[in-house]
């Protein structure tokens, strides 16, 4: 068991291009510029920005949906199902609420904890059962702001926050070669204790 597909979550457009709701296309983004002729581009009948790349020696598909992060579900479930995709060999890239800025934690299912993009990705594969690389934006109680959580995760991260979510997504970045081998174990704990 390998990974196939590696989505980053996020909203489209300028406007949202830096807010924390958007981590998951961070790190896709710097995924996709570190490998030689590996650029997104749009593709209409997945509704995304598209990649096709060799990762781990597979062939791995990235993806960042163009619909907003409540219908993820609607580009990764085309896209799974056109190349028989199983939902154990995709890897979702989000932000993490419930984790501090710096922190990144690799599973596979579990619930969407509240998050709108995992629960219609959850929808659209019919099962929790993907894995999940979570890259925490904390709380904005942890964080002693008094925003809501809606109105939080769709700000720019505070400098001092900016500065460890990149430290979290470079940790990450060096484990997904592990991950698209299958080796989960390694990778995590590589990512957990690094």
């Amino acid at each position: 068991m390998h990974i196939r597909l590696i989505v980053g979550l996020g909203n489209p457009g300028p406007e949202y291009e830096q807010t924390r709701h958007n981590a998951g296309f961070w790190l896709v983004d710097n995924l996709a510029n570190s490998l030689p002729n590996c650029r997104l581009q749009r593709e209409s009948r997945f509704s995304a920005m598209v990649a096709k790349t060799v990762l781990g020696g597979h062939d791995t598909w990235l993806l960042e949906p163009l619909t907003y992060m409540n219908r993820s579900g609607q580009s990764v479930g085309a896209l799974a199902r056109f190349f028989k995709i199983a939902p154990e060999e995709i890897l979702v890239v989000h932000d993490e609420l419930d984790l501090p800025p710096g922190a990144a934690k690799l599973k596979r299912g579990g619930s969407s904890g509240g998050h709108n993009g995992l629960k219609d990705i959850t929808s659209a594969l019919g099962t929790q059962d993907y894995w999940r690389l979570r890259l925490g934006i904390g709380h904005p109680r942890t964080l002693n702001l008094q925003q809501a959580v809606a109105d939080f995760v769709l700000h720019r991260p505070r400098r001092e926050e900016q500065a460890l979510i990149e430290e979290a997504i470079d940790k990450a970045l060096r484990i997904v070669p592990m991950v698209c081998e299958g080796k989960m174990n390694a990778a995590t704990m590589q990512l957990h204790t690094d």
